[in-house]
């Protein structure tokens, strides 16, 4: 092959390539700190779910158990602070309580305790399934039905793992981010705004 068709073919591939990241990235581009997420929690029309605060590291140790938290991969110092002023955040825009459902995993529990939005409770479909991939879908599903399902007069705040908002939103959520997320009389789900408190 000539170095003009050699040069062709890689300019094909690298074409190619970025339409195929474009496609993946485009569905997830949402504009951050919008008045519109936070508008569509107070009257209803969306919940939030959020990404633990700030816990470095990835997955859990090895000998990792639930209901033991020095056993996991926790809150840092910044993290504790990042999810007291996304608390903070709340109150600013005008929510000083709201439901708040949480995963089993310590760094979630945490996060969600120090929102200071009311009282958590555990919601098994938000538990983490990085170490099992092929729960994916029946948990995401789970939450879909339990999401469809749920009536309630306060605003919705759901408190998991980035690989769990991923799954249900198509979004790679930093740490302690805040997705909006709209639900249709359908069971539909679109997401209308993000917001973060810096790391």
């Amino acid at each position: 092959m000539s170095n003009g068709h050699q040069c062709g073919a890689v300019a094909a591939v690298r074409t190619w390539a970025l339409a195929i990241m474009m496609a993946l990235l485009l569905p997830g581009q949402v504009a951050y700190a919008g008045q519109a997420g936070w508008d569509a929690l107070k009257n209803g029309t969306a919940f939030v779910i959020m990404r633990h605060a700030l816990a470095p590291g990835t997955g859990d140790p090895g000998n990792f158990d639930v209901n033991d938290c020095t056993t996991q991969r926790n809150l840092s110092d910044r993290g504790r602070q990042q999810a007291r002023e996304t608390g903070e955040l709340f109150q600013a825009n005008g929510i000083a309580a709201a439901d708040v459902f949480t995963s089993a995993w310590c760094r979630c529990r945490e996060t969600a305790e120090l929102l200071a939005l009311g009282d958590v409770r555990t919601l098994a479909p938000l538990n983490s399934f990085f170490r099992q991939r092929d729960r994916r879908e029946l948990q995401t599903t789970a939450l879909k039905d339990w999401l469809q399902a749920r009536s309630a007069d306060k605003p919705l705040v759901l408190v998991t793992h980035q690989v769990n908002i991923t799954a249900l939103t198509g979004i790679f959520p930093k740490s302690g981010e805040l997705i909006f997320v709209e639900t249709g009389a359908d069971g539909s789900l679109r997401v209308v705004d993000r917001d973060l408190i810096p790391q």
